[in-house]
C-alpha cells in the first residue's frame, strides 16, 4: 500500500511504524473471510482492510478522527484473526492501538459514553473496585425489567450497555484467592521458580484458576509466588486508548517482576488470562522508545509465558482421567491469533486422557474481547450465540478456553460447564475436581 506521509510525521516513532505497517498490506482481502465483525455485517469498513484505509486517511492527513472513523475502529474486537489470515504479515495489532490511542486523545465522545469508559478504566483494573461492583450489579440487576427498551441503532446506547453489565453480573461470588505476596514451595525437589500473574477480573471471577495452576505447579515441584506490588497488566486500558495508564501499568509490573528476579529469580511469569498474556509479551514494543524501561520490557516480555507453555514444559506423566470426558476446546483468539499457541492446550487435554474435540469456526470470537461484550452488546450477542451453536454441535460434557473473558461469554449462553484448561490438567494430575463455571 503506497503511503504520503511526510518526513516530519515520520519523525514520530508511532507514525514510522504505522508507515511500515500500512506498506506491507497489499490489499488481498483475505482478512475479510476471518473477520467476525465483516462475517455478521457484510460492510467492507467493518474488516480489517476497510479500517486500514480508515486509519491510514486519519493519520497521513494529520485528522482528528471523525464520528465514522470511530464506529468502525470501536466495533473492531482486535481479535487478530486478520494477523493469522494474512499472507503478507501486516501487524494490524499495533496499527488499531494506535488508531485507539489518537481517538482517546483527538475525539470528544457523548458524555455518557465517556463516564462509562472512565468507570470501566477506573473499576475493572482493580480487584478491590471490581468485586464491590459485582455485589451492586447483583443488587441492580432485578431493576434491569424496568429500563426502556431501547431503539435500534448502529451505535449502542447507555441502557444497552447497562443491561448487558448486569447481564453479566454472576450470581455469587467465590471467596477471594490468596493475597499478594504469598509464596507456595514446591513439593518434593525444587525444579524451578515462576511468578503467576494475579489478574484482575479473574481474581474475583474465578479466583480457583489460580488456585490449580499453584495445585499443578508445586506438585510438580515448581514454587510460586504471587508478585506483591503487581498491578493489572493494562490490557484493559490499552484496549480503550488509554495508553498513559496502560503504559504506567506495564511500568509498575516491569519493576515489581524484575525486582523479584533480582531477588530469589524466575524461570518465567506465568499467566492464566490470554488477554493479559498476549499484552504482557508485547511490553517490549510498547516502551521500545523508553530509556528507562526498553531493556527490562523485553526481558519481562521473553520470561511472559502462557501457563500451557510452561506445563507443557514439566513433561506430566501421561494418565487417563477417565470416563471418556468430551472437552470441546474453545481457542482464546488472544491465544491462537495473538500468541501463536493452537495446537499445545489440546494436545496437553488429549495426553491426559481428555477427548478433545475441535469447534467449528474455531478462528472466529466468542465476542468478549475484553470490555467490547459490554461497549458493543448487539455484535457481542450474535457472536456468543454463533460460537455456543458450534460448540453444542460436538456435544461436549466440558468446554476448556484459557482466558476468563471467553469463559465468562460462553457462559452466559451455554449450560455446558465452562472451565479453565489447567483445571482440567490439574485434576487430571491429581487434584481436585474443577467447578463448573467461571461464574458459579
Amino acid at each position: 500500500m503506497k503511503t504520503e506521509f511526510s518526513l516530519a510525521q515520520l519523525a514520530d516513532p508511532d507514525i514510522a511504524e504505522a508507515d511500515k505497517i500500512l506498506r506491507a498490506c497489499v490489499h488481498c482481502g483475505f482478512c475479510t473471510a476471518t473477520c467476525p465483525t465483516y462475517v455478521l455485517l457484510g460492510d467492507e469498513l467493518d474488516s480489517p482492510r476497510g479500517r486500514i484505509y480508515l486509519i491510514k486517511e486519519m493519520l497521513e492527513k494529520d485528522q482528528a478522527p471523525t464520528a465514522e472513523v470511530v464506529k468502525h475502529v470501536d466495533r473492531c474486537l482486535s481479535c487478530l484473526a486478520c494477523m493469522t489470515t494474512c499472507p503478507s504479515g501486516v501487524n494490524y495489532m499495533h496499527l488499531v492501538d494506535q488508531a485507539r490511542v489518537r481517538i482517546e486523545q483527538r475525539y470528544q465522545r457523548p458524555l455518557t459514553e465517556r463516564l462509562l469508559r472512565q468507570v470501566l478504566a477506573f473499576v475493572l483494573p482493580d480487584p478491590q473496585r471490581f468485586r464491590a461492583s459485582m455485589w451492586l450489579a447483583r443488587l441492580a440487576r432485578p431493576l434491569a425489567v424496568f429500563l426502556p427498551t431501547p431503539r435500534p441503532s448502529a451505535t449502542p446506547g447507555l441502557i444497552q450497555r447497562l443491561k448487558a453489565m448486569l447481564a453479566l453480573a454472576p450470581n455469587r461470588l467465590p471467596s477471594p484467592g490468596p493475597l499478594p505476596g504469598s509464596v507456595f514451595a514446591a513439593l518434593g525437589k525444587k525444579r524451578g521458580r515462576v511468578a503467576l500473574l494475579q489478574g484482575c477480573a479473574q481474581q474475583v471471577l474465578a479466583p480457583r484458576i489460580n488456585q490449580a495452576a499453584i495445585s499443578l505447579l508445586t506438585r510438580h515441584g515448581i514454587e510460586v509466588v504471587l508478585v506483591r506490588d503487581e498491578q493489572c497488566c493494562g490490557a484493559l486500558t490499552h484496549h480503550l486508548g488509554n495508553d498513559h495508564d496502560a503504559l504506567a501499568r506495564a511500568r509498575a509490573n516491569i519493576a515489581a517482576w524484575r525486582a523479584e528476579a533480582a531477588g530469589e529469580g524466575l524461570d518465567a511469569i506465568l499467566v492464566t488470562a490470554s488477554g493479559c498474556g498476549t499484552v504482557i509479551k508485547d511490553y517490549g514494543y510498547l516502551l521500545r522508545e523508553d530509556a528507562a524501561f526498553a531493556a527490562d520490557a523485553a526481558k519481562v516480555s521473553a520470561l511472559a509465558k502462557d501457563i500451557t507453555e510452561y506445563v507443557a514444559g514439566l513433561s506430566l506423566p501421561t494418565t487417563a482421567i477417565g470416563d471418556n470426558i468430551v472437552v470441546a476446546y474453545h481457542s482464546a483468539c488472544s491465544l491462537q491469533h495473538g500468541q501463536k499457541i493452537t495446537g499445545l492446550p489440546k494436545e496437553l487435554l488429549s495426553k491426559n486422557g481428555f477427548v478433545v474435540k475441535d469447534v467449528p469456526e474455531s478462528h472466529l470470537c466468542c465476542g468478549s474481547a475484553g470490555t467490547y461484550n459490554i461497549l458493543q452488546p448487539e455484535l457481542a450477542g450474535r457472536l456468543r450465540d454463533r460460537k455456543v451453536a458450534n460448540i453444542a454441535s460436538v456435544k461436549p460434557d466440558m468446554i476448556a478456553a484459557g482466558n476468563i473473558g471467553c469463559m465468562v461469554q460462553i457462559a452466559s449462553g451455554t449450560s455446558v460447564p465452562v472451565v479453565h484448561t489447567i483445571e482440567l490438567l490439574d485434576w487430571a494430575t491429581g487434584g481436585s475436581r474443577p467447578a463448573l463455571n467461571a461464574s458459579s
